[in-house]
């Protein structure tokens, strides 16, 4: 995730990011502004069109549809950023999680090697739920001493490892039954944060929605040259090229920010957050 200051206005107007939606729709800009020039050339010189004729009741229709497309992209951009949020609500939860099994797990355990076992494994599970969440097998060398089945869910595998090893302290008189139920509301959580965290993954906008705001926005820039050439001339071409730029903008920031867990610039830094998890945990126990 791109780290930035707020209140630095000139920095966000005059720097280009390489995630900035300037960039990538650059070439197709072009190709717009090309496009709007020609038509605005063959309606003034060839059709000879002027303001009395028909074609200027257009921008009427372009009003309307303008006022229904800003609807559209506002649901489309809000429920994107929902998603985005609430993995990061997601994520947080697992931080605090984290912490309070082994500020429990501190407490309760004396001996070194059952304290070392949970130093280790605890922060392990967020750097694997942060693999498994990218679809890598990066995560596959932190098993290298562990015995887990690489082509099962991972994430739930190490959960079975914990559950595992506090029942034998529990069978070992290492921990009471109240110890066992007051340490089991943390261990629940994991895998309900890691389900929930499954569920923004695996379930993307419906196609059908977003190929219609797709081909909404095209027709529709396609559309106002033929609208606006006779009250613009050629500076119809600038102005549809800009059009188009905000309305196309919104909709890539949606699509990358619906799937919080990628590889883009603006995704959540479940990295970052699982190392500091890991530093968090080490301080604990």
């Amino acid at each position: 995730m791109i780290s930035y200051n707020t209140k630095d206005w000139f920095t966000f107007i005059f720097h280009f990011h390489k995630s900035d939606t300037v960039r990538k729709l650059f070439t197709i800009m072009i190709a717009i502004g090309i496009y709007a020039t020609a038509v605005c050339y063959v309606e003034l010189h060839y059709f000879k069109v002027t303001k009395n004729d028909y074609i200027h009741n257009i921008p009427m229709m372009h009003g309307m549809l303008g006022f229904v497309i800003s609807l559209l992209l506002v649901f489309r951009t809000n429920t994107a950023y929902d998603r985005w949020w609430e993995g990061r609500k997601l994520w947080g939860g697992l931080v605090n999680n984290s912490r309070n099994l082994a500020i429990k797990l501190s407490a309760i355990l004396k001996d070194e090697n059952d304290r070392k076992f949970f130093r280790k494994y605890i922060p392990m599970y967020a750097d694997i739920l942060h693999q498994h969440l990218k679809d890598e097998d990066t995560g596959k060398m932190l098993f290298e001493d562990v015995e887990i089945d690489q082509h099962k869910h991972k994430p739930n595998q190490l959960k079975r490892i914990m559950y595992h090893k506090i029942n034998d302290l529990y069978d070992d008189k290492k921990i009471s039954g109240e110890q066992l139920i007051t340490l089991n509301d943390e261990l629940v959580a994991f895998t309900d944060i890691c389900g929930a965290c499954e569920r923004i993954k695996n379930t993307p906008i419906p196609y059908s929605y977003s190929a219609f705001i797709k081909k909404f926005i095209f027709f529709y820039t396609m559309t106002l040259p033929f609208g606006y050439s006779i009250s613009l001339g050629y500076l119809v071409a600038p102005v549809v090229v800009f059009i188009f730029y905000v309305l196309a903008s919104l909709e890539l920031i949606a699509e990358e920010i619906e799937d919080p867990f990628g590889n883009d610039e603006n995704d959540l830094p479940t990295k970052k957050i699982s190392e500091n998890i890991k530093k968090h945990i080490e301080e604990l126990i």
